[in-house]
């Protein structure tokens, strides 16, 4: 059992490139659709923290806005800012463009943390490293991936304790996996506004997920450093 809170944290950092507008603020059911992300984190979480650039822009849907303290470095330094503004440990960490948020999916991922730095989705050799679950022991490991010019999301994982989580774990909440989907595009938007499934997994060509094969490759240079400076322990703090 996870002990203690819980930062919700909603990356909405993006440029919006292929919708053309910006997606946290698109109508979802006569709402922002961040409004939507933000209700649903609520259930769970005892702070929300979104990650923006305008931070004055989205006033209206949390207290507590952060901009990215490494600019220009995509979620990596979204999930870095997030965690480092976190009042709590652990850190349920979502885009904000996921309309099909499914708080029974986030609430597994929580529990599923108890001895993890991390809880992330992997389907073959995908992972999604959004719709996931981090301890703030990981912003030293983040940190360091940043500095070294590191840029994947998942690169970080081999370096944490990440507790992955196989699809046929989570079905009997999301069958198709509907929660972990985002949208990119109008036609897809369109496809949402008419309560039709997505047919494409989130994040195609957003952050690059696909990992050869999960195999073990050298780690970069950043990856010894980080080992012998830092280190996650059981409590969740850097070392």
């Amino acid at each position: 059992m996870t002990v203690g809170g819980i930062t919700g944290i909603i990356l909405a950092g993006g440029m919006s490139r292929r919708m053309g507008r910006n997606k946290a603020l698109l109508d979802l059911g006569g709402r922002p659709m961040i409004a939507v992300i933000v209700e649903r984190l609520q259930t769970l979480a005892d702070e929300i923290i979104i990650v923006a650039d305008d931070r004055e822009l989205y006033a209206p849907f949390a207290e507590k806005r952060v901009a990215d303290v490494f600019a220009g470095v995509g979620t990596l330094g979204g999930v870095h800012a997030g965690l480092q503004a976190a009042t709590y440990d652990l850190g349920v960490v979502v885009g904000c463009d996921m309309p099909f948020l499914n708080p029974q999916v986030l609430a597994w991922f929580i529990e599923a943390a108890e001895e993890a730095d991390a809880v992330v989705l992997q389907q073959g050799a995908w992972l999604e490293p959004l719709h996931a679950v981090y301890r703030r022991c990981c912003l030293p490991v983040i940190e360091l991936a940043i500095r070294a010019g590191e840029r994947r999301a998942y690169a970080i994982c081999d370096q944490l304790r990440v507790r992955y989580v196989a699809p046929a774990e989570i079905t009997h909440l999301d069958p198709d996996l509907c929660s972990f989907r985002n949208v990119n595009t109008p036609e897809e938007w369109q496809m949402v506004t008419s309560r039709a499934v997505l047919t494409n997994a989130a994040g195609q060509e957003a952050e690059g997920k696909h990992v050869e094969g999960l195999t073990r490759r050298p780690p970069p240079s950043w990856v010894t450093e980080r080992r012998t400076a830092h280190s996650c322990r059981p409590n969740g703090r850097p070392g």
